[in-house]
């Protein structure tokens, strides 16, 4: 078994992030982005307890890339604070050969 990032970012709203999701793989940043069903987040914002509708987004990626993911999904977003998270995950060797050769790592 050997490790991969996921990088786990929430979106407003689908269309953006299907948009952010295509981009990042087509730049080869990530070999997949499984856009998920919308959720709600509760959070602090301002000084207040906010709720918002948002749409999350799992981005598979090489260990190496999750920086450079992470600061391209923040360049993309639209919100003033975008928080995408990263950590290792252990895959099998066929899902490690196929995130290396898609993001060309």
């Amino acid at each position: 078994m050997s490790d991969v990032a996921i990088v786990y970012a929430t979106f407003p709203d689908r269309q953006v992030a299907q948009q952010v999701a295509e981009t990042i793989v087509a730049e080869r940043l990530a070999a997949c982005a499984n856009v998920m069903g919308d959720c709600m987040s509760v959070y602090r914002w301002q000084g207040d307890i906010a709720r918002d509708s948002e749409t999350p987004v799992l981005f598979k990626t090489a260990i190496a890339l999750a920086t450079p993911l992470r600061e391209r999904i923040e360049a993309l977003h639209p919100y003033d604070l975008a928080v995408a998270e990263a950590w290792p995950a252990g895959v099998g060797d066929a899902v490690f050969d196929w995130v290396a050769r898609e993001t060309g790592d």
